[in-house]
């Protein structure tokens, strides 16, 4: 990357001067090469890529421009994206994060982000999961939504990397009868985070709560919810006064799994290794509920 093109560009649109400039490699990230871009006495952050994976930041940068119009919750602001030597670039605000949020503060901030609603499931262009495509195309029915562009496109992929046939089968039988794990349930748009695991969330040094990474669509609460889950839980705190602010259906345990077995059936397609295995333990709990 030529960083001294790249921090021009961001202090003309800034308004600083430039005479000095460092990159520092910084971690955390799998997907992305991450920097700390230094102009002066600013900082930024910056993730680059390939060139041809431009749009998955352009998609970032919408889901965050989403987010941040709620007002709901704090996000990176986005000061720029393109290409240059080669890299797709995003670069943000840099925020000095100061720990975990806590779990009050979290639950209203979110509450409230999930409280803004679209009048179909979906988002206005498709973006990524990690690096897997997600289609987000919008449908009336959210069943019908997660059904086609969640569950059988991941199903899909699965097919074409290899995953086990029994695995794929039962998840195609569980996709055509999802019906009876939302019974009366009636799901609003809600704006989505889409890959809310603890990774993707922290505190500012104010304590505020900060998302970020977001995979953003218009669908069921629930499904931000549910990935909280997935590799730990925020606890129980957490989901009692969220439930204050955006009451929690009875029945959100019974599709908790359904939820997270798209991020672990994407996980398999990523990673492969036992992902797979979890999967299939979770289609075949879930076909035991249908009864």
């Amino acid at each position: 990357m030529d960083w001294q093109v790249l921090a021009a560009m961001v202090a003309r649109d800034r308004g600083l001067a430039l005479r000095e400039v460092q990159a520092t490699p910084v971690g955390g990230g799998d997907i992305n090469r991450a920097y700390r871009l230094r102009i002066d006495n600013r900082q930024f952050f910056v993730k680059l890529n390939r060139e041809m994976l431009l749009s998955m930041f352009e998609a970032e940068q919408a889901g965050l421009a989403a987010i941040a119009a709620t007002g709901a919750i704090r996000v990176p602001a986005v000061v720029a994206s393109g290409c240059l030597s080669g890299f797709a670039y995003i670069v943000m605000e840099y925020i000095d994060f100061g720990g975990r949020a806590d779990a009050a503060r979290l639950a209203a901030a979110l509450a409230a982000m999930h409280g803004n609603c679209h009048a179909r499931f979906g988002f206005a262009i498709d973006n990524t999961i990690g690096t897997t495509p997600q289609p987000n195309g919008f449908l009336d029915d959210w069943i019908e939504f997660w059904r086609k562009r969640r569950l059988e496109f991941q199903l899909q992929l699965a097919a074409a990397n290899g995953i086990d046939s029994r695995v794929i089968d039962a998840g195609y039988r569980l996709a055509a009868d999802l019906e009876p794990l939302f019974g009366d349930y009636q799901p609003r748009a809600s704006l989505l985070h889409g890959d809310l695991w603890s990774g993707n969330q922290a505190a500012d040094q104010a304590g505020n709560p900060v998302i970020f990474d977001p995979a953003c669509y218009y669908g069921d609460h629930e499904a931000d919810l549910a990935m909280m889950e997935l590799f730990g839980s925020p606890g129980r705190r957490f989901f009692e006064q969220y439930n204050d602010h955006f009451p929690i259906d009875s029945g959100y345990a019974r599709r908790r799994d359904l939820y997270n077995l798209y991020h672990v059936l994407n996980h398999a397609n990523l990673f492969g290794g036992g992902y797979a295995v979890r999967a299939g333990h979770m289609i075949d709990g879930l076909l035991a509920s249908l009864g």
